[in-house]
């Protein structure tokens, strides 16, 4: 087991500017399980050598706890952006489990961002704060066998069932569908999850993940910004129009012009495009 060492981060640049919540916390680095063929995070550190999905590097407890209590008041962290928190090997871990413990303690906002069902086992709900906690739930596809072609996180059908059992127990928790592949997804069957709250992200492709992700049709993704392509806003916004279901629906988005259209038009809280309850 390496130590991560690089686990709490301000994000700054173009991501910082459109994001409310820069302060990411990763329990786990340098490589995730899920290994999904569409990862950012991978497309970032695999050709440096720095991508481990078979064994992550693990953050340190001791250090993690003293990086929370010198947090300013009103921070909120966001746990899960480089790899999933709650991936495997947090069963044998659990720094996750004892970090989320210490944000309790200091009364620190956090967002939990997995592909995991554990989130919602009885183990984890069991600290979970209410008041503290916001869950996003990633849903990439709606159909189990098609999700495993390429990414090896829990089957969406459990993800969906976790959704619905913390919305049930009155946590704020969101179904996020990111990255949102429209092929991938049976709308009528998105439409019926039980869940208030959605949020949207669109797949951004650089050669990395073109040439992972053999197979997706990334001829329309024609808009070029921050060393991604991108779709076009107007092919956005078809797609999103078949998103229906949710009381609140949000787009978390990188491109300038389809950022202000989310903020001005559609996101459920023009302020804060995550639509977190305070």
């Amino acid at each position: 087991m390496k130590e991560y060492k690089n686990f709490l981060k301000t994000v700054a640049g173009n991501e910082g500017g459109k994001c409310r919540y820069p302060t990411r916390l990763d329990t786990y680095g340098c490589g995730c399980a899920h290994d999904c063929r569409y990862c950012y995070a991978k497309s970032l550190l695999q050709f440096r050598g720095l991508w481990h999905p078979e064994d992550p590097h693990v953050a340190n407890l001791g250090r993690i706890e003293r990086k929370i209590a010198a947090l300013p008041r009103g921070t909120v962290v966001r746990m899960g952006g480089m790899t999933d928190c709650l991936q495997p090997c947090e069963e044998r871990y659990r720094v996750t489990y004892e970090t989320i413990r210490f944000l309790n303690r200091y009364q620190v906002h956090y967002l939990l961002v997995t592909k995991s069902d554990l989130i919602a086992s009885d183990k984890y709900v069991a600290i979970l704060d209410p008041a503290l906690a916001h869950i996003q739930i990633t849903v990439t596809s709606t159909d189990d066998d098609l999700s495993c072609r390429y990414e090896t996180a829990c089957p969406p059908t459990r993800r969906i069932a976790a959704i619905e059992k913390l919305e049930a127990e009155g946590f704020d928790v969101q179904l996020r569908l990111s990255p949102f592949l429209p092929d991938y997804v049976d709308f009528g069957h998105l439409s019926q999850v039980r869940c208030h709250k959605i949020l949207v992200e669109f797949l951004r492709v650089n050669s990395w993940i073109k040439g992972w992700f053999t197979g997706l049709d990334v001829s329309k993704y024609t808009h070029t910004e921050h060393g991604y392509a991108h779709l076009p806003l107007k092919e956005k916004i078809r797609l999103l129009d078949r998103v229906s279901g949710f009381r609140d629906i949000s787009v978390c988005e990188d491109c300038t012009e389809a950022y202000a259209y989310w903020k001005k038009y559609v996101n459920a809280n023009a302020l804060d495009c995550c639509n977190l309850r305070f």
